[in-house]
């Protein structure tokens, strides 16, 4: 197998081995195999930088927020300088940037207040290609509002969005609304954001992007996209489990968000129910400083801010995982019964790679990975209407995918191990 991940390709970014270094995870054995992690669609490993952060929280500085002793004022020091972090790492700014329990509970949140002024006559635009938190927000409105629900179709062969239909869905309707992902976290097919969202602008229709599969592996710019909404998890990069919700301020100033009377009436406070997981915050922050930190060499690290350094890091891990997904793409696709989904590996998508086999349901090929240190998920990931359009709904599917730790040895393990499973049958 080649060596793509190496520091021939990036000279000053972390290799593989120095970040794999980093992750306690990785050295757990499993039935005499030490595990290879191969679930990361469905949440990543945490670096020891995060779990330190957190901790430290918890032990030195735990408190509620707003008040006037010395945790508390540490807690709220803490909380304004992860806003910075998230708003630098998706291009906004501090005020736009929100915090929940996680991406789905946000965009409940989210539809409820959105829904407040629509009826009978407006259109929310969905996608098959979507994750169902992306879809049932939605979905919710047309029994409370009545609003009318536009699916847009994925194109099976390619696994890729019909882009006709998304222009039939946005002029032939009053749509107000689309909701797109930007990257499929079944099949791993990339959007192009941008474009939808000009589509949606010259529609009159505000967007929202799920950006929780798609941040992990390229860096998000909600200025570049120009969406009005995003929402992505922390746990899918690096950190721990709470989400993020971004909105351009006059948006999230417009909101009438269901809040609790003494609640802050101020952005972004007012939409953040509840005391927050301030720990998961800290965690959300240390991630992308840990993301940050990979752009260790003596060229351009020093004299880069840190979303120049976040840039040059996701491209390098970019690079790297189309040649890990490059080599799993051909390493299985010679399995007599194996079907591979999603689009090719020279198309945009993401290093995440689903596929069935005829010999063996789904969760058997997982459990038998399992059984040989391969922790790969099965099932339909919540993406059920691409399964049902596949034909998988019933068994679901086999999903691989490549984190910034996933090494080329690690890849060449389940190529072996899926052509060994494939033979059993």
């Amino acid at each position: 197998m080649t060596t793509p991940n190496d520091r021939s390709l990036s000279p000053w970014i972390a290799t593989t081995a120095e970040i794999r270094a980093a992750f306690p995870a990785l050295e757990r054995v499993h039935q005499g195999h030490r595990v290879a992690y191969f679930d990361g669609p469905g949440g990543t490993q945490v670096p020891r930088i995060v779990v330190d952060a957190m901790a430290d929280y918890l032990v030195h500085h735990n408190a509620n927020a707003h008040w006037a002793f010395p945790t508390s004022m540490e807690t709220d020091s803490a909380l304004a300088e992860a806003r910075r972090t998230l708003a630098e790492f998706l291009n906004g700014s501090p005020g736009e940037i929100a915090f929940g329990p996680n991406m789905t509970a946000l965009t409940f949140h989210l539809a409820r207040a959105l829904g407040r002024s629509l009826g009978p006559h407006d259109a929310i635009v969905v996608t098959e290609l979507d994750h169902h938190a992306n879809v049932d927000p939605w979905r919710a409105l047309r029994r409370e509002r009545g609003v009318t629900i536009l699916r847009v179709g994925m194109v099976p062969e390619t696994g890729q969005l019909d882009w006709d239909d998304l222009d039939r869905c946005l002029t032939d309707h009053r749509t107000r609304l689309l909701a797109i992902g930007a990257a499929s976290n079944a099949l791993g097919t990339i959007n192009d954001v941008a474009r939808a969202v000009a589509m949606a602008r010259e529609a009159d229709a505000l967007t929202f992007v799920d950006a929780v599969h798609f941040a992990p592996h390229q860096l998000v710019d909600v200025r570049a996209w120009d969406c009005d909404f995003l929402a992505c998890s922390a746990y899918k990069f690096y950190g721990p489990h709470v989400g993020i919700l971004y909105g351009k301020r006059q948006r999230l100033e417009a909101l009438e968000v269901p809040k609790l009377e003494p609640a802050p009436e101020t952005i972004p406070e007012r939409l953040e129910t509840g005391t927050q997981n301030h720990e998961g915050i800290v965690g959300a922050a240390a991630a992308v400083e840990y993301l940050a930190s990979l752009a260790t060499g003596a060229e351009g690290s020093p004299g880069l801010s840190r979303r120049e350094r976040l840039g040059a890091v996701f491209d390098a891990l970019h690079q790297r995982g189309a040649a890990l997904l490059t080599a799993l793409w051909h390493g299985l696709s010679d399995i007599q019964g194996i079907r591979m989904f999603g689009p090719p590996p020279d198309a945009p998508r993401t290093p995440t790679l689903s596929f069935t086999l005829d010999t063996h349901p789904a969760a058997e090929v997982s459990r038998r990975l399992a059984a040989r240190g391969i922790f790969a998920s099965h099932g339909n990931f919540y993406a059920l209407n691409a399964a049902r359009k596949l034909g998988v709904e019933a068994d679901g599917l086999v999903r691989l995918g490549c984190a910034c730790y996933t090494s080329e040895d690690e890849v060449a393990r389940v190529i072996d191990e899926v052509h060994a499973i494939a033979r059993d049958g």
